[in-house]
Parts: C-alpha cells; sequence; structure tokens
C-alpha cells in the first residue's frame, strides 16, 4: 500500500463518504444486543430500552420475543404498575405449514405494511421454516433496514460465523444457526449485555434461565463455568473490536488528526540500513508481548528512489520479515520521512513509534556537518507528532574501513554523483551562454531568469540535491560575470548584496519545490498506471464467458505489469476443469510458459495457501502459485514466474497481484455459475420434454396393453384348456403384459409426481397394515420367498398416505427380489425415534455399489448398466419422490454384514388422541 504525503483529504473517500451518509439517511438503524451466552438479559435489556423508547414518543412494536418462559422478560410485555402507557403493541405471528403442524414465525409483510418507527426482532441467528421468504431471520431485518424501519435484536457470542467453529472446539457443541459478521461489523450500535459466570450459574440453579430440568442438563454441559468464562472472554473481545473500528471511523469521518492512546499499538519505522530487521524484530517481540497489533513501513523520499540494488533488497527482506511476523506492511511516499509517518500513526490510531538508533558509529565529515542543522528523525517525528510514543531500538555500529555504513533512519542513502555533475555543467553552460551571447542585450535582471530556469530543469530531473548545488552555482556565476566588479567574487555595490541573497532563496525554493512536485508526479502517475491496468483487466473479465479467455486476460496483465509469465490451472471433478474435485486440471499458460510443478500447483490448492517463491513453502522453485479464492470455493491456482523476482517482494506489487488473483477467482466461479444456470436450463427443458414424452406414450400404451393382458387371461382360463405348449405361451404372454403394465404404471407415476398433480390423502394409519397390504401385494412377485416382519409394540400412528407408503414398499420389496439370490430372506422392521418413524427393507444380496449409492435414486438408474435383471430404473427414483412427498427422507447403504438396506424416515407428528369407550 502506497500512501501519499498530501495532507489533503482523499476526493474519492469524500466521495464515497457523502454516498454511504445518502444510502444511510434513507436506511434504518440496527442495534444488536450482544451476550456471551443466553440468560445473561439481552430480551430483558432490549424490552427495557424499547419502554424508554416508547416513553419518548417513537413508535415501538413487538415484532418476535422469545421469552424462554422467564418470568421477568414475560413481566415486561405487560404493563408494569408505574406504566400508564400499556403493554408494548406486539405483532401477531403468521401462521407457517410445515410438515404436519403449524408453525408461528415473523410476519415480515405485516411488519412492513404496518412500517413502525422501531421493531423489536429477538434472536436474530433464528431459521425460518421452510417456505418462507427468507431462509434466515437476519433476511428479514435486511429487509427491514431497506425499508427505512429501525431494528433492535439480539444475538449470542456462538452466533457468528466466524466464531462458530472456534465456540465449538470450546463447548464441544456446534451451533448451527449463524450470523454472517458482515451484518454484525454492519451494524449501527452494538451494546454488550454482560454477567459474570458465577452470577449466571445461579440465575441458572433458580430456574431463571432455563426450566429446572433442562437447567440440569445445561449445567452439565454447556454451561460449566469454563465454558462461560471463555465465551465471554470471545463476546468481551469482540465487542472491543467493534469498538475500535468504530473510533477509527469516527477518526476518518471527523477528520481527527492526534492519536488516541486508547489501546496500544505499534509502528516500526523500517530504513535501508543493515539492520533493519533488528528493528522489526524487536517491534515484534513487544506486540507478542503487550498481544497488540502493529505495523511496519518504509518511507520513499526523493532521495531514497535511486538506491543501490542491495540497499532495495535489505529493504523487502526487513518488510517481507515483518509481514511473516504479523505487521501490517506499507510503502509510503514524502518529502522525507518524519511527515508521512506520523500521518500513517494518527489515520491507524498507532500511539508507539519503533524506529532504530545507531551510536558509537563513525561518520564522514559531510554526514557529521548534516547532522548539525538537520535534526535526528526521532526529533522531528516528536516535533510533528507530539502526543505520540517514541522508541528507540539500539542497533549494532557497523566500524567503518573507508566506507561508511548506512544510517539506519530514512533518508539517507549513498550519494549518486551523476546529478551533481549534470548540475554543475548545466549551470557552467547557462554562465557560458549567457555571458557571451547576452551580455550586450538583456539586463543583468533577466538573466537572471536562466539561471532559475536552470536550476528547475536539475530539480526536475535530479531531485533536491543537485537542485541545491545548482541554485549556489548559479548565484556564484551570476556574480562573478555580471555583478561589478566582474570576474571576482567581491561585490561592488551593497544593494547587489540583497540582490545575490534574494536570487539564493528564491533559487533554493524553487528547486525544492519543482522536485517536490516531480516526485508526487512520478508516485501519482505510477499509482494512476496500476489502477487504470486493474480497471482495464477487471473490466475485459466482465465480458468473458470461458476460461481460455479469463486466462489470456491474466496472461496480458501479469506480462505489462509484472513481466511475467503465467499459467492459469482450475479445478475439475476429474481434472478437466468442472467443479467440486481436489485436482487440478491441464495449465492454460502463456507463451513462453513458466516453468510449472504440478506437485506444488496442487499442494498450494489444497492447502489454499501461496506456494513457491517469496513465499514460506517451497522457496526454491522460481514460480509463485497463488489459490484463487472465490467467496463460495477455490476456483484453481495461478502460476506466476516474473522476469525479475524482485518485483514481487515489493508490498504494494504484491498487494496488485492478489488484487489480481481475487479477480481472476471471481471472474472463474461468474462463469462456473454461467454454465450451472446454462446446464440447469437445458435439464429443465429436457427434463420437462421428457416427462410430456413419457406421460403421452404411456397413455397410448394403457389400452393395448388392457386388451391384452385381459385376451392373455381369456387364453389361460379357456375351457377346454389349451394344450401344454399353447398354455406355456399364455402364460409367458400373461407375464410379460404384467409387466409392461408394471412398467408403465411406474412411468405414468412418475410423470405425475414430477408435475406435482399428486394430491396426497393423510390418514393416521398404524405401520403394521400399511407392511401388511405391502407383502400381500408383492406376493406373485416375491413366490416362496420369506419376508420376516419384525414391528415393535406400541410403535405410534403414522400420518402418511398408505396407498402411496405401500407402493414405495413394494417396489422396495420387488428390488430386492430382482437383485438378491433365489430363497433369501428379505427383513422389514421399524423403530419409533426422536422427530422420525424408521423403516427399513433389508435383504442379503451383494449390496449396492460402492459409491453409487446415492445415484440410485435418480430416474433411470440401475445398479448395472448391462443387466439381465428386467426394469428400466424407475422404482428407486418414484421411492424417493413419494417419500420427499410426505416431508421424509430414503436413503440405501451396504449392511456390515453384507446386503442392502433401505431406510424411509417419516416425520413423527402428534397422533390424535383416542378416547377410551370406557370412560365415562
Amino acid at each position: 500500500m502506497a500512501v501519499n504525503d498530501s495532507p489533503r483529504p482523499d476526493p474519492d473517500a469524500l466521495l464515497a463518504q457523502v454516498q454511504q451518509d445518502e444510502a444511510d439517511a434513507h436506511r434504518g438503524r440496527l442495534k444488536i444486543f450482544f451476550g456471551a451466552n443466553a440468560g445473561v438479559g439481552k430480551t430483558y435489556a432490549m424490552l427495557s430500552a424499547a419502554r424508554a423508547a416508547r416513553a419518548q414518543g417513537t413508535d415501538v412494536l413487538i415484532g418476535v420475543v422469545e421469552t424462554h418462559g422467564r418470568a421477568e422478560t414475560q413481566a415486561l410485555l405487560g404493563a408494569p404498575d408505574n406504566d400508564t402507557e400499556g403493554p408494548l403493541p406486539l405483532l401477531a405471528p403468521r401462521p407457517v405449514a410445515y410438515r404436519d403442524r403449524t408453525l408461528p414465525e415473523f410476519d415480515l409483510d405485516t411488519a412492513l405494511a404496518r412500517r413502525p418507527a422501531l421493531i423489536l426482532i429477538d434472536e436474530l441467528a433464528h431459521s425460518n421454516v421452510p417456505g418462507s421468504r427468507h431462509p434466515k431471520r437476519w433476511q428479514d431485518v435486511q429487509e427491514l433496514l431497506d425499508a427505512g424501519i429501525d431494528v433492535w435484536t439480539t444475538m449470542n457470542v456462538q452466533h457468528l460465523e466466524s466464531l462458530n467453529d472456534v465456540v465449538g472446539g470450546i463447548t464441544g457443541i456446534r451451533v448451527w444457526e449463524t450470523v454472517p459478521d458482515k451484518v454484525f461489523d454492519e451494524a449501527d450500535e452494538v451494546v454488550l449485555v454482560d454477567l459474570s459466570p458465577d452470577d449466571l450459574l445461579q440465575r441458572l440453579k433458580e430456574g431463571k434461565v432455563y426450566l429446572p430440568q433442562q437447567a440440569q442438563q445445561a449445567a452439565r454441559h454447556f454451561f460449566r463455568k469454563g465454558n462461560l468464562i471463555a465465551l465471554r472472554e470471545l463476546a468481551l473481545r469482540r465487542t472491543a473490536d467493534r469498538v475500535d473500528e468504530d473510533m477509527l471511523q469516527y477518526r476518518q469521518r471527523r477528520a481527527v488528526q492526534p492519536v488516541w492512546g486508547v489501546r496500544e499499538s505499534l509502528l516500526a519505522c523500517v530504513g535501508p540500513g543493515e539492520h533493519g530487521d533488528k528493528t522489526v524484530r524487536a517491534t515484534a517481540r513487544l506486540a507478542a508481548r503487550l498481544d497488540v497489533p502493529w505495523h511496519a513501513v518504509y518511507v520513499e523520499t526523493p532521495a531514497l528512489q535511486r538506491l543501490p540494488e542491495q540497499a532495495r533488497q535489505r529493504v523487502l527482506r526487513s518488510l517481507k520479515l515483518a509481514q511473516d511476523l504479523g505487521a501490517t506492511t506499507a510503502t509510503l511516499t514524502g518529502q522525507e520521512a518524519s511527515g508521512p509517518i506520523v500521518r500513517y500513526a494518527r489515520q491507524h490510531n498507532l500511539s508507539r513509534v519503533v524506529i532504530g538508533r545507531r551510536d558509537g558509529q563513525r561518520r564522514p565529515a559531510w554526514a557529521r556537518l548534516t547532522r548539525m542543522w538537520r535534526r535526528p528523525l526521532a526529533q522531528r517525528i516528536g516535533a510533528l507528532g507530539s502526543e505520540l510514543d517514541l522508541m528507540e531500538i539500539a542497533l549494532p555500529a557497523t566500524p567503518s574501513r573507508g566506507v561508511p555504513a548506512a544510517r539506519h533512519e530514512p533518508g539517507h542513502q549513498p550519494v549518486d554523483w551523476r546529478g551533481y555533475l549534470t548540475a554543475t555543467a548545466l549551470c557552467g553552460l547557462t554562465a557560458a551562454g549567457s555571458s557571451v551571447l547576452l551580455m550586450d542585450v538583456f539586463e543583468p535582471a533577466n538573466i537572471v531568469m536562466l539561471f532559475l530556469l536552470t536550476v528547475v530543469i536539475v530539480a526536475m530531473r535530479h531531485g533536491r540535491g543537485p537542485a541545491v548545488l545548482a541554485a549556489v552555482l548559479s548565484v556564484s556565476a551570476f556574480d562573478f560575470l555580471f555583478v561589478h566588479p566582474r570576474f571576482s567574487f567581491a561585490v561592488g555595490d551593497f544593494q547587489y548584496l540583497l540582490t545575490l541573497a534574494v536570487m539564493l532563496i528564491v533559487a533554493l525554493l524553487i528547486g525544492q519545490m519543482t522536485a517536490g512536485v516531480t516526485f508526487q508526479a512520478r508516485v501519482a502517475q505510477r499509482r494512476e498506471d496500476r489502477m487504470r491496468s486493474l480497471y482495464e483487466m477487471s473490466r475485459d473479465l466482465s465480458g468473458a464467458l470461458m476460461t481460455e479467455q479469463v486466462a489470456e486476460i491474466a496472461a496480458r496483465f501479469l506480462k505489462a505489469e509484472f513481466g511475467a509469465r503465467s499459467a492459469l490451472l482450475v479445478a475439475g471433478e476429474d481434472g478437466s476443469g468442472g467443479p467440486g474435485s481436489e485436482r487440478l486440471g491441464a495449465a492454460i499458460a502463456s507463451t513462453p510458459a513458466p516453468e510449472l510443478d504440478a506437485a506444488v500447483a496442487q499442494w498450494s490448492y489444497a492447502k489454499a495457501e501461496p506456494a513457491g517463491h517469496g513465499t514460506d513453502t517451497l522457496t526454491a522453485s522460481p514460480v509463485l502459485y497463488l489459490p484463487l479464492a472465490a467467496p463460495m470455493r477455490l476456483r484453481g491456482v495461478l502460476a506466476v514466474q516474473p522476469e525479475d523476482p524482485g518485483r514481487l517482494a515489493v508490498p504494494e506489487q504484491r498487494r496488485l497481484l492478489d488484487t489480481c488473483a481475487s479477480l481472476l477467482a471471481i471472474s472463474l466461479e461468474r462463469i462456473h455459475y454461467i454454465e450451472v444456470a446454462r446446464a440447469s436450463t437445458v435439464q429443465m427443458e429436457s427434463e420437462r420434454l421428457r416427462n410430456s414424452l413419457l406421460a403421452a406414450v404411456s397413455h397410448d400404451l394403457r389400452t393395448p396393453l388392457a386388451s391384452v393382458q385381459g385376451l392373455a387371461e381369456s387364453l389361460l382360463n379357456a375351457r377346454p384348456p389349451l394344450p401344454e405348449p399353447a398354455a406355456g405361451t399364455a402364460a409367458a404372454l400373461h407375464e410379460a403384459a404384467l409387466r409392461i403394465h408394471a412398467l408403465v404404471t411406474n412411468l405414468l407415476d412418475m410423470a405425475r409426481l414430477q408435475a406435482g398433480a399428486v394430491q396426497l390423502d393423510l390418514q393416521w394409519q398404524p405401520l403394521e397394515e400399511v407392511v401388511g397390504s405391502a407383502i400381500k401385494a408383492s406376493r406373485p412377485v416375491l413366490g416362496e420367498r420369506p419376508v420376516r416382519v419384525s414391528l415393535p409394540d406400541g410403535l405410534p400412528f403414522v400420518h402418511i398416505d398408505a396407498v402411496l407408503i405401500e407402493r414405495v414398499l413394494v417396489n422396495l420389496l420387488e428390488n430386492a427380489t430382482k437383485y438378491t439370490p433365489a430363497g433369501t430372506p428379505i427383513e422389514i422392521g421399524a423403530s419409533a425415534e426422536a422427530e422420525h418413524i424408521a423403516l427399513w427393507v433389508d435383504d442379503h444380496g451383494p449390496g449396492l455399489p460402492r459409491g453409487r449409492e446415492e445415484a440410485l435414486f435418480n430416474k433411470f438408474e440401475r445398479g448395472h448398466k448391462e443387466s439381465a435383471t428386467p426394469g428400466v430404473g424407475l422404482g428407486l427414483a418414484i421411492c424417493r419422490a413419494i417419500v420427499q412427498a410426505h416431508g421424509g427422507t430414503i436413503a440405501g447403504l451396504t449392511r456390515e454384514g453384507g446386503g442392502a438396506r433401505f431406510v424411509i424416515r417419516i416425520p413423527r407428528g402428534q397422533p390424535p388422541a383416542i378416547e377410551d369407550p370406557a370412560t365415562p
């Protein structure tokens, strides 16, 4: 990140702020009552605050409140004795039918129509009943906010998405209802509702959190004191982070300059000296000891633009070390080092600045003279930022043996004498030309302008130092050639002393200002070039429709910006570029291609971490491998091999490369979903066409099939009976007709189920009757095969369509008969679970094909593609469609002892009470 030295506000940032303020003005405000766990009083605090808001004239509406039977919270829903305004208005819930029950849910449409000034929505992480407009309650809240309605809500720390796994590791309980951190971070206000673990356990013991039986179980598991302490710390830290972010936003909005030392934070200043890494390591140790964030910066001034390669590599290594140690790194630009450092510290509210100090070192005479009139960096920082704490790290004194060691503080480098020689030559040419050609043409006051122009040219081309020399030489040449007595530095008229002094001051000022403006223009031009390249790349990627186009755009950008060869490796199911695989496809490389190592690329993809050049993994590789992380999943790996490896070590260049990788990942994900949408559309159309054909063909076949079946039965029942050969033929004809009739029935049923034309006749049925009817209906297929039924006593009634569930069992029994050896038994069992009734069918055959257990439930899917076993692969598909229509599930598996098992789970529900006739 390159930071501008200019103290003026960024116009783009101001425009973005104005646009954000305009959007916020039309959007409701979100206030979250945040706690470590249940029972700390979030809902109570929210209701209490809502009553206070209503007392001040706010239109308050309760959308959803979960009291969990807590008396104190329940009392706030009523009207306390001292409240003359009555209870808070409560929005009636919307009944939603789910399976066999009706559940109350938040009525979003009524709330939007009612449009209160403030609405209370308890339990932000709640999952809505399937069939609601939004799957999550926090999405309902977002719609209310977009409508300009203020929302107050509650949530616990374990419901934050980023902390969900952390809390699960602490408590051993994984919470599945989560809220994205973005919702929490974008809330306008977060109120921490805190309670000590001892007080919370006391409330739990008194029955103020859960009912007594639930409280005992909670105390043994989630509500252990160690868990409560850890969750409390997480909640406090997350709230502190949120408050810290609010403070930074306030400082940026109000342009607050002084650093507020509300939280320890460190800023390490890295220079081109030989021991910059010591400053970095010392700051890292201090940050780890204090457990605080820290930053590391390097200031590039005009004097440091032409650093020798060795010194530049030292800076890059120090910044890379700081980044590896956990610092946020940045490269700043400015006329000199102290100003950008102070501004960066204030911008990020960093209270302590760490710099290096080298004492006891022999310095050349010119350096000692410079220190006499130029204060050290620490003093300059202290003068500009009086609120900053300064810490100096003692650096080793490098002995000087002919070559003095570079100073550690930013702002010094070995002198580049070419600029000074150029300045001397230009001043000499200006003096000679003006004295020979212009002496008798112009007045000396006009010739002065030529010397000032020379100073400007030198400053633009070579910076401050040569500009200072040009100013001194120009004044000296003018005095020597044009001031009487000529060809002497003596001044005959006292007024010329003032002229020469002003000329020197003006030359120095013009030179310094020109050098500064040139430097800033060069920095701005580089920044603009990078932004333009990114814009052009993103514009091209937005129109890309194929992976090859993305790879071509990436190769063009990387070649132009980094001089690098590149390759794109996209993840695929079978190594061909599709989603959902652990393998990478073939590389789409630039010309010439980089030196790819497939193993390194695969490692980077599997670990989701950069590898290769410039990283801590497989650093010997000349290629840098970057995983392409899109919002949904990893999409592949970008391989980059620059011609100059040092370019990727510059922090802003590496950030530019990371931005490029992010754009590529998003583009690949967009292309993937375009393909998914296209494939889904084709599949839907194919499915619709196939269902239409199946229905049409099946209807057309039913009449001739009925005729063939009737004729076959007539032949079998003819009197006198047919001769033996003819009777066998008639029996075979009848069996084939029955088989085709079953197939046509399956086709029709599948078409009706797919079209949603089947209406369930749900009744409370005993499972024993349904199983018995299915076995009786399957007896012609089963023959003499034994069927063992094991249903426990007291099995509750199930709310089902008996005819369709019987059809499911018939299909499963027929399937078991087809694929198991003759004479082997078939077993049917059932059990009552907490929320379901489980029913299974076991056989003693070879089991299900490994890895294809789920695919067998697809239409026209068979266990063996080529098989003498009759059937077209619709039986299991019909079973799944019927079971899912009942709100249940069906799955197949291979048992450990051999054979297949198909398990049906149907929602249990609550059977109606049956009155005892003997009861009066």
